[in-house]
């Protein structure tokens, strides 16, 4: 089965690199680490080690790992980076990807040094998915990024790509004096391949494709006729910029679990992906149709378990990759058909981790799927 490129960037009249993505008629499957930090001891990086191997021999496309900070769901990727040069020096083949750098919480030249780090160490296989931020606590660490942190994303976005291609840049030094500055070392692909962090605002879509750049995103926001409405704006947007030969890349982190019958798949993830809803209870009351502003808190302890089984039946059933490979056909199916490119497969939720090695043959056979590879009529190839 042959694979798409990885988006790279050629450099344009208006700076702004645009992706390229050798687009074929399959979809990119690729693995996505947020990180239940239950796991301790020697094992606490097993689960991403052990499937980033089995990725990189099985023809995945990438793994993403996260920038999270101060909270024990996610907490054990404080720096994509990190994890990222411990990936580069494991495989030979696989995209090594930050889903996402904050870039209000960096200096965007020690961004550049990290990453070219890693490019280095990878043979030119990084890219970075940049990301505005909204935790305030996370901004303990860089507070002067806070309040117009969107603004600091698209500047350092620019001031990294600048950077990664070797031009100089000015920066005020520890006397107040400006200096210009080239990073070392210089990596290895001429162009950081770049993508924007979106939780479903049509705004950041569009802001994504006005930069050039891919858009990762999700369903915990949005439901699959938003992100199709997003998509195309983001393309919109993209042809508008950067022309009509200018694809984009559009990838969309889903909770996934495959295996062999749905019933035993649904008990396995019911518990995991039913206290990450009440960790978001927020999210829950927003699916429930409720009151925007309306407070969760407010209601008995029945009533919010009452919407976070309500909720899990709806992520089940419609924005995750859960059950059997034909069950995921289908879902790659439909996203295929409103202009997916790549599932970046979240599979470190808090389903024990022998039974998600155990499915990751499974997911696979679903990568390998025929009926998932197809693109429908219509959709852009």
């Amino acid at each position: 089965m042959s694979k798409r490129n990885v988006p790279q960037s050629r450099s344009t009249s208006t700076r702004l690199p645009e992706p390229i993505a050798k687009r074929t008629a399959d979809m990119d499957f690729s693995l996505f680490f947020f990180a239940d930090s239950r796991t301790s001891g020697d094992d606490r990086y097993r689960l991403l080690l052990e499937s980033a191997r089995f990725a990189d021999a099985n023809g995945f496309t990438a793994v993403w790992t996260p920038e999270r900070h101060f909270h024990s769901f996610g907490g054990l990727y404080p720096n994509a980076a990190v994890t990222g040069a411990a990936l580069a020096a494991i495989t030979e083949r696989i995209g090594i990807r930050a889903g996402s750098v904050v870039a209000p919480l960096h200096h965007p030249a020690r961004i550049a040094e990290e990453w070219s780090v890693v490019d280095n160490l990878s043979g030119g296989r990084v890219g970075v998915s940049f990301a505005s931020g909204w935790h305030a606590v996370d901004f303990v660490l860089r507070p002067e990024g806070y309040e117009d942190r969107k603004k600091v994303m698209v500047e350092a976005v620019e001031t990294v790509r600048r950077l990664w291609r070797g031009e100089p840049v000015a920066f005020v030094d520890g006397t107040g004096e400006e200096r210009t500055v080239r990073t070392q070392p210089a990596p290895v692909q001429p162009e950081l391949p770049v993508w924007i962090t979106s939780a479903g605002s049509p705004d950041t879509f569009r802001l994504a494709g006005r930069l050039g750049g891919g858009v990762l995103t999700h369903l915990l926001g949005q439901d699959v006729e938003a992100l199709a409405r997003n998509i195309r704006a983001y393309r919109e947007e993209l042809a508008a910029t950067h022309g009509e030969q200018a694809p984009g890349h559009v990838a969309l982190m889903l909770h996934t679990l495959i295996g062999e019958d749905r019933a035993r798949v649904r008990e396995l993830v019911r518990e995991p992906f039913s206290a990450y809803l009440r960790s978001s209870i927020d999210l829950v009351v927003g699916t429930a149709g409720l009151p925007v502003g309306f407070d969760p808190s407010r209601l008995p302890e029945r009533d919010r378990e009452f919407l976070v089984a309500r909720s899990f039946d709806r992520y089940f059933s419609t924005s995750g990759l859960f059950g059997t490979v034909a069950d995921g056909a289908e879902m790659v199916h439909r996203l295929a058909a409103i202009g997916i490119d790549e599932i970046a497969c979240l599979i470190d939720f808090g389903v024990p981790q022998e039974e998600v090695l155990r499915s990751l043959r499974h997911l696979d056979q679903l990568r390998r799927h025929p009926a998932a590879g197809e693109r429908p009529a219509g959709v852009p190839a």
